[in-house]
């Protein structure tokens, strides 16, 4: 589930900047800027919820869609709450303030790509084929 994902992301990030911080790259107060992308995350994942709630369309990865959401920031990104995750992270590594944690940033969007994502694109590509596939021309994975 990508909730976990994330949280088990974040937890890496407070380990490594913890146990292995590297070089400090932010002092205070410049960390506190990590705020305003783990905001923007969160905003935009909520955006993303509510989308789904309106249409009445699942939002768990792996479950069939009764509804293909291509409106909102699914006009920029097929997957907006992975682009609003990612953006926490960065806001948390922006607050740890630390070199190592940016390490797991790469690795969460590699491991969502291959894990969720495919799984996902797969999904809505059997249910809703030619409109899916239309959309998926003209709108990135990612931004």
């Amino acid at each position: 589930m990508p909730p976990v994902y994330l949280l088990t992301a974040i937890a890496a990030m407070m380990l490594l900047h913890y146990l292995f911080p590297g070089r400090q790259l932010l002092n205070a107060p410049w960390r506190w800027a990590g705020l305003a992308p783990i905001a923007a995350g969160v905003g935009l994942v909520l955006w993303v919820a509510r989308l789904f709630s309106r249409r009445k369309t699942t939002i768990k990865p792996g479950d069939v869609s009764s509804a293909l959401v291509t409106d909102g920031p699914f006009r920029i990104s097929r997957n907006p709450i992975y682009v609003g995750m990612t953006t926490i992270l960065v806001g948390v590594a922006v607050s740890l303030g630390s070199l190592t944690p940016w390490l797991v940033v790469p690795l969460f969007v590699a491991l969502v790509g291959r894990n969720v994502i495919a799984v996902e694109e797969a999904i809505l590509a059997e249910t809703f084929g030619d409109q899916y596939a239309h959309y998926r021309a003209r709108v990135r994975r990612w931004i």
